[in-house]
């Protein structure tokens, strides 16, 4: 006999089918029974200050894990706070699933604005930009497969988020049973035998590794095989390990790093669109040859022109390529030259921050940045220890995504987590210090505060325009976190004195807060556009 299950029933039984472990969300007057279906769902239900947060918050804990992150909204203002949030989980390519509500079916009147609480004329439309697909309940008829679909869509591939929305009075319906659904693969080429020609056939092969070649060790056993330096963008960071001879570490940003691809006669181009924040705009030049190892054909060559794309899984391609290409016999003793020229340009107290950074954070944690000075040099220039322990919100570029996103990196036990924010960007989320003393979120939020927007302060400095508009009024963030009863400490500098505070954060099991003082900010790093050294003619 078939158990007679709700709309917000259903869509929670999908969740759970699909592993989904926690949920973040905030509560209005149409979403209620979503959170009563989830009252008796062992799936943890995380209450965010914000809803912006709640999608920063799933983004987080997708990105650590590689899991769908989910994120609960009500209907109308609700869900258009998300639209942030999501862009940038779009952007960096995040399975994250937003479902929000819409307002009950019996009040809609198509293409009328009818003043009903919440109402917009088309709340979907909203989210199509930002979303890989959309997908809309009208009545408890269609309800379990439009939920069946949106569950799936974000961790098929290409992973993007989705948007899933069902009017109010739809969740307390009976419904169906959801169908079972897969999304059929579009890999249709497999030309393995003309990549290891195009391969075998250069003599100065690069790899450029993006977020797509995660996870496996395919990669890494090619460049062992070829000898061949490897690039990563920030969404590939950790996928080679610091000890690993073909690891460049460093962004092409830096020239001698630049160089390499300047003079390779071959790109790989593996998992990666190769887009504008990783190639300065594409100032770097077209490579003599690429071929680009991308499940998606369109997005491989929408930059660069490839002479052949293998649109299967990349790490598996990489694998198989790295078992019929010719092995290579030279030594990879130019690296050491690249590095060793590089930092030798490099500022001296951002090396520092960088070495206090190695030290305070052990292997196994989760480092979150904002779009920051201090987050743009981790970016750049700090290897974690694995794949999916550096998060980094230039995939759009939306201030004040660490805070947020460490809330869902917190509970996504990968480790101690560690968040760096500027002042300015914290404020964007700081009601979220509710959440993580309320729900006992284990994560140390970093605050560096230099009393304003430093790398606008920049910004303008470089231009030679008088600064205007980029000072902030600051509260005292120590006594900020206190108010909510977390533990917090203020220190001044970026160097050692940091470096041994946020030691005793991180092993310490509590939420924490710590406060660097900057009066000097750093200078931001050649990765960061001001400071490209490649330019556009």
């Amino acid at each position: 006999m078939r158990v007679v299950a709700s709309g917000a029933q259903t869509i929670v039984g999908l969740l759970e089918a699909e592993g989904v472990e926690v949920c973040f969300g905030l509560p209005g007057v149409h979403n209620l029974a979503l959170w009563e279906a989830l009252r008796e769902s062992p799936i943890r239900l995380v209450g965010v200050r914000h809803e912006q947060a709640a999608v920063y918050a799933a983004d987080g804990y997708a990105r650590a894990t590689g899991r769908l992150g989910v994120a609960l909204t009500t209907t109308g203002p609700g869900a258009a706070n998300t639209l942030g949030a999501l862009g940038e989980a779009w952007a960096s390519r995040s399975p994250v699933l937003v479902i929000a509500t819409d307002i009950p079916a019996t009040l809609r009147r198509p293409g009328a604005y009818r003043g009903v609480l919440h109402e917009t004329t088309d709340q979907a439309a909203m989210f199509a930009p930002v979303v890989k697909s959309v997908h809309r309940a009208t009545s408890a008829d269609d309800l379990p497969e439009a939920a069946a679909w949106a569950v799936k869509a974000p961790v098929s591939a290409p992973a993007r988020p989705a948007y899933l929305e069902v009017p109010t009075d739809v969740l307390a319906q009976e419904v169906g049973d959801p169908p079972q659904v897969a999304f059929a693969s579009d890999l249709q080429s497999r030309p393995f035998d003309e990549a290891t020609r195009l391969i075998d056939a250069s003599e100065r092969p690069l790899i450029w590794a993006g977020s797509g070649s995660l996870p496996g060790d395919g990669l890494a056993r090619l460049a062992d095989r070829l000898k061949a330096p490897v690039v990563t963008t920030y969404g590939a960071a950790g996928v080679l390990p610091a000890s690993h001879p073909c690891r460049v570490g460093m962004p092409p940003h830096v020239e001698p790093v630049g160089r390499l691809w300047d003079e390779a006669d071959l790109v790989v181009a593996v998992g990666s669109d190769l887009d504008g924040v990783q190639t300065q705009n594409f100032a770097q030049p077209q490579p003599p040859h690429l071929l680009a190892l991308n499940v998606d054909p369109a997005d491989a060559t929408k930059n660069y022109r490839a002479d052949l794309v293998v649109d299967w899984p990349a790490d598996e391609t990489c694998a198989r390529l790295a078992d019929t290409v010719a092995p290579r016999t030279g030594t990879l003793e130019r690296l050491r030259d690249v590095r060793a020229e590089a930092c030798r340009a490099l500022d001296d107290r951002a090396l520092r921050f960088l070495d206090a950074i190695r030290f305070a954070v052990p292997d196994e944690s989760v480092l979150v940045v904002d779009m920051c000075i201090p987050g743009y040099w981790l970016a750049g220039f700090h290897t974690p220890a694995a794949p999916r322990r550096l998060q980094v919100p230039l995939g759009w570029g939306t201030l004040g995504y660490a805070f947020p996103a460490a809330v869902g990196a917190g509970l996504a036990g990968r480790g101690p987590v560690v968040s760096i924010s500027g002042d300015g960007g914290f404020l964007y989320a700081c009601g979220e210090l509710a959440t993580v003393a309320q729900e006992r979120i284990p994560l140390t939020a970093v605050i560096v505060d230099d009393g304003g927007y430093g790398m606008l302060r920049y910004d303008q400095d470089v231009t030679d325009v008088e600064r205007f508009g980029v000072d902030l009024s600051t509260p005292d963030f120590a006594a900020l976190a206190a108010a909510f009863g977390i533990r917090a400490e203020t220190v001044d500098g970026l160097s050692d004195e940091f470096g041994e505070a946020l030691a005793r954060h991180v092993e310490d099991q509590e939420a924490s807060v710590l406060v660097a003082r900057t009066p000097e900010p750093l200078v931001p790093p050649p990765n960061t556009s001001p400071n490209w050294y490649r330019r556009r003619r």
